[in-house]
């Protein structure tokens, strides 16, 4: 299987996890600190496509920067191209960790989800 991409913010208690399942699992990966380079507007199109077109699936709906922007109310007025700029704005407003492969998105850690993908992904 080749290497896939995993966007982890190092402090987050969930990422340290899944970094843990996936050197336990074995899986080659690119490690990539979410805040030090931020997913770009091409990036996010294209994982918005992959992780199935649900754009809140992309946002971290729990942290602090999306509650203190009121984007639970923004957001709905706001459109999709809008909503990926806004993403492309700060690491921190990107749902974490992410597991990027060549034909899939998987945002947030799911370990049933991530085998799933990485074992049809081969």
């Amino acid at each position: 299987m080749k290497k896939v991409l995993f966007v982890e913010y190092p402090k987050c208690s969930t990422c340290q996890k899944a970094k843990r399942w996936l050197d336990e699992h074995g899986v080659a990966y690119e490690d990539r600190h979410i805040v030090e380079n931020n997913p770009t507007v091409a990036e996010l199109k294209t994982w918005l496509s992959l992780s199935g077109g649900d754009i809140k699936k992309l946002f971290n709906t729990s942290g602090l920067k999306y509650k203190a922007l009121n984007l639970k109310e923004k957001l709905p007025n706001m459109s999709e191209e809008e909503q990926i700029e806004l993403l492309a704005t700060d690491g921190m407003l990107v749902k974490r960790p992410l597991l990027v492969g060549d034909d899939f998105v998987a945002a947030g850690f799911k370990p049933e989800i991530w085998q799933s993908k990485l074992n049809s992904s081969k």
